[in-house]
């Protein structure tokens, strides 16, 4: 649910649609309340950065103390902590568990790589078996932290059997997947959350830990400058598959804004596809506007403000990479500029003349 308005206007038009239904309120905003203080994104990140900071300090404990050297107790410990981690965070749901939790769940990871590598097991058996066992830890779990973290690992094995198997045109593919989950998870949200209790509630640490690999990918690319070159001849495909997305969020933003007149919608598109198409060699930065546009659609702030601090890095790095004049680059940005404020007064315009009415 988004906000605590949009709750009562829901309940009310059930109530206007059919009489007969009764809803008790106060349970109804209680738990709304309850969920509110758990989720809360900046305390679940500081939980992970907590934990990995304490995951780095027992690894280097582990190394002083001599353990590292017993491939069979590394294994043993690892698989403890795992699963001490995720039954942790399933008993108990409060924030200092949360820490516990994850410091347990990260540290156990570590450990059990360092575990099958010392099994002279390969890299990408290593992360086809992290893939195995975040799944697993996804569905058994259930619970924000876990999930969250299991996301990233699952995409971040991802990226680094295609990365490690040299298969670079892949990420294109990969990415262009990813756009088309992370926008199906945000339009299609009422219908995920009410087919299954258990997708209510894995919801949204899986769409945050969607946006965030989402992004991470692009950032990953984007340092790697020798990997731009190598898999620079397909990377239109995610271009063209995200400026789509874009297009079909579009559509729904013209619901939610109240555009009607085929005119407007019509211009729209037009000035879109003008600001989108010169980011065709530079995904990134239409990928950042998708998860802005998202955002926005569904009013989920969290994601609307890392897309934008991700807009403004990969904008930044675009500029900073452009083979062109100074004087160039500024007319680049300034016209993009002017493209960007003129779609905020277009929206803004419209969303106050609704807000009167």
């Amino acid at each position: 649910m988004r906000n605590k308005e949009e709750i009562k206007e829901l309940l009310n038009h059930f109530q206007t649609e059919n009489k007969d239904v009764t809803f008790d309120e106060k349970t109804i905003f209680s738990a709304y309340q309850k969920n509110d203080d758990h989720q809360s994104l900046a305390v679940k990140i500081l939980s992970i950065f907590g934990g990995a900071l304490a995951s780095l300090a027992f690894v280097g404990f582990l190394f002083i103390t001599g353990l590292y050297d017993s491939t069979a107790a590394l294994f043993i410990l690892g698989t403890l902590l795992i699963l001490g981690g995720m039954f942790i965070n399933k008993i108990y749901n409060t924030t200092i568990f949360d820490t516990v939790s994850v410091s347990s769940y990260t540290i156990g990871f570590i450990i059990l790589t360092l575990a099958l590598f010392k099994m002279e097991m390969t890299e990408n058996t290593v992360s086809l078996i992290c893939i195995l066992i975040a799944a697993v830890s996804l569905i058994i779990a259930r619970s924000y932290i876990i999930a969250f973290a299991s996301v990233l690992i699952i995409n971040g094995a991802i990226i680094s059997l295609i990365t490690l198997n040299k298969n670079l045109d892949f990420i294109h593919v990969y990415l262009s997947l990813l756009a088309l989950i992370v926008t199906a998870v945000f339009v299609k949200e009422a219908k995920i959350i009410s087919l299954h209790p258990v997708y209510s509630k894995l919801y949204n640490p899986v769409r945050i830990g969607l946006v965030i690999s989402f992004l991470a990918a692009f950032v990953f690319i984007f340092l790697d400058h020798e990997f731009i070159e190598e898999s620079r001849e397909y990377i239109w495909v995610p271009s063209v598959v995200i400026i789509l997305a874009i297009l079909y969020v579009l559509s729904h933003l013209f619901q939610v804004l109240h555009i009607s007149e085929m005119k407007q919608k019509i211009g729209i598109y037009i000035v879109s596809m003008l600001v989108l198409l010169p980011t065709v060699l530079s995904p990134a930065i239409s990928g950042a506007i998708l998860i802005i546009l998202l955002s926005f659609l569904v009013n989920y702030k969290t994601s609307l403000v890392i897309g934008i601090i991700a807009f403004i890095y990969f904008v930044s790095q675009y500029y900073y990479d452009l083979h062109f004049t100074l004087l160039t680059k500024s007319i680049l940005l300034f016209s993009s500029g002017i493209l960007f404020l003129g779609l905020y007064l277009l929206t803004h315009k419209k969303l106050t003349s609704n807000e009167k009415i």
